[in-house]
């Protein structure tokens, strides 16, 4: 428990710390500063000056584009939410009891904040409309125009302080995340292997590299779309579209190799409950081997002069396993057992495009 809760502690710590977030932090408090001095400024009333930072911290977001689509987002239910609050005015001076106006508009702007296009503007709706109804008192109409503007003042000064103060480029974050993942399919390959070697492939013990790598994939998907993303609107990311493109690929390739892999984990499972030969003394230590040889090759770094190498490693240890197979079976018997094969080769060809001189010839 004690261990767990270090391990814990210390990954939320590195995300606390890293440098994107203390950019992050920095350009934050720098903007919302700059809010505050300058909201007085604004022909509103000085007393609403405090909405400024309130709109830095709605529009402040890890990349450019997503601020200013944020901000927009907030504003836009902002301005429902402050319409909805005057409506919940009129009806308390057409008569409508307090406590049901306000349960009224708070219901509505819910329920409006079931749109999705609203963004994170959803969960302003109702926000605002409790302020309007709530703090604007008889200066209803001052009230929501200082409002609006003050906060959109604020989302403006977000947006120009994270485009000016170095817009953030998540290119090499994405990467070194994508590593992980493909040293993650690798290692569930490897364990595949050993199990096929000792002829004891135990869906618990073989599924247990696995546990996690739906929350890997998931958040590898997350860290690329968001590096994609912090190109947008980013002049810093002008001259990165190729290390965006190859982000992109390699998070193809590599969902379809982690599927793959599963795939090939559960037949050979269902083939050594079953006894099949596919998976008998005589056949695993070939399949052994071509497993190892393709985990090999999906490990291999972008680029990496070994990569051909590991690729025909791959190509003659599955065409081994195959040849094992015909040996064992016979012809007539291969067929319906070929599926592992099938799945390596295809393990091997999501590899391809990473390969600088792809599958090398046949010698």
């Amino acid at each position: 428990m004690a261990e767990r809760v270090t391990q814990v502690s210390a990954r939320w710590w590195s995300e606390m710390t890293s440098s994107a977030r203390l950019l992050m932090a920095a350009k934050t408090a720098v903007a919302c500063a700059l809010a505050w001095v300058l909201a007085p400024l604004l022909p509103t009333q000085d007393q609403y000056s405090y909405y400024a930072p309130l709109g830095v911290l709605v529009s402040m977001y890890p990349t450019v584009a997503a601020s200013a689509r944020s901000g927009a987002q907030a504003m836009l239910g902002l301005a429902v939410g402050v319409g909805l609050g005057l409506l919940g005015i009129a009806a308390l001076f057409a008569g409508l009891p307090a406590v049901i106006a306000l349960a009224l508009v708070i219901a509505i702007g819910v329920l409006i904040g079931g749109i999705r296009a609203l963004g994170v503007g959803r969960e302003w709706v109702a926000i605002a409309a409790l302020f309007v109804l709530l703090l604007s008192g008889s200066q209803a109409d001052d009230f929501s125009v200082s409002y609006l503007l003050t906060v959109g003042f604020g989302v403006l000064i977000g947006v120009v302080v994270n485009l000016a103060i170095v817009p953030p480029v998540y290119l090499d974050t994405a990467s070194v995340r994508l590593s992980e993942l493909r040293d993650e399919i690798a290692g569930l390959l490897r364990v595949l292997a050993d199990r096929t070697a000792e002829g004891n492939i135990d869906a618990a013990e073989v599924s247990e590299p696995d546990a996690g790598l739906d929350a890997v994939i998931a958040d590898v998907h997350d860290e690329v779309h968001e590096a994609d993303e912090s190109l947008r609107g980013n002049p810093r990311g002008r001259r990165r579209r190729a290390e965006k493109a190859e982000n992109l690929q390699r998070l193809r390739a590599l969902e379809r190799t982690a599927f793959y892999s599963r795939d090939l984990a559960d037949v050979l499972y269902a083939l050594d409950i079953e006894g099949d030969a596919a998976v008998g003394l005589e056949a695993r230590g070939a399949l052994a081997e071509a497993i190892r040889r393709c985990a090999d090759l999906v490990a291999t770094p972008v680029g990496d002069t070994a990569s051909s190498t590991r690729v025909a490693d791959a190509d003659r240890a599955v065409e081994a396993y195959a040849d094992a197979l015909t040996a064992v079976v016979g012809n007539e018997g291969v067929a319906r057992r070929s599926t592992p094969v099938a799945l390596l080769q295809r393990i091997i060809d999501a590899s391809l495009p990473f390969v600088p001189d792809g599958r090398p010839p046949a010698p």
